[in-house]
């Protein structure tokens, strides 16, 4: 089985990013082999969708399963409507979170765990001080 990690860096031994849609990288681990492919996340520099976008991206490789920190309102919907698992509140590296969900130690999750835009810088560099 195809499970989509949110990843700081390309590999099992990386951690798991907090930001489903602004993380880093996206793994996609298969789950019986541990073969896997590291797909830089181009979503996660944009000012809005980036949730929406990532999810579009791993629902077209066949993902059945999201493994990230959190997910906010819009990739929820995006994940959902795609019939992708979602599993948020992991830490730890890429390889542990792919056994404990092996082993059954993670559950669904069943509604958005952040407000929109999550992890989006706070104006600095984008004109909006303050907000």
């Amino acid at each position: 089985m195809k499970i989509c990690l949110s990843a700081t860096a390309e590999n099992l031994d990386s951690q798991l990013d907090p930001r489903f849609g602004r993380c880093p990288y996206l793994l996609i681990v298969d789950s019986e082999t541990m073969l896997f492919e590291a797909i830089p996340n181009m979503a996660a520099g944009e000012t809005g969708g980036a949730g929406i976008r990532a999810a579009q991206i791993i629902a077209d490789k066949g993902v059945k399963v999201v493994i990230t920190g959190n997910v906010g309102p819009n990739a929820f919907g995006a994940l959902s409507a795609a019939g992708i698992e979602i599993v948020t509140g992991v830490s730890g590296t890429v390889r542990a979170a792919v056994e404990k969900y092996k082993k059954g130690v993670l559950g669904r999750t069943r509604s958005p765990t952040v407000g929109g835009h999550f992890g989006m810088s706070k104006g600095l560099g984008r004109g909006r001080w303050g907000q």
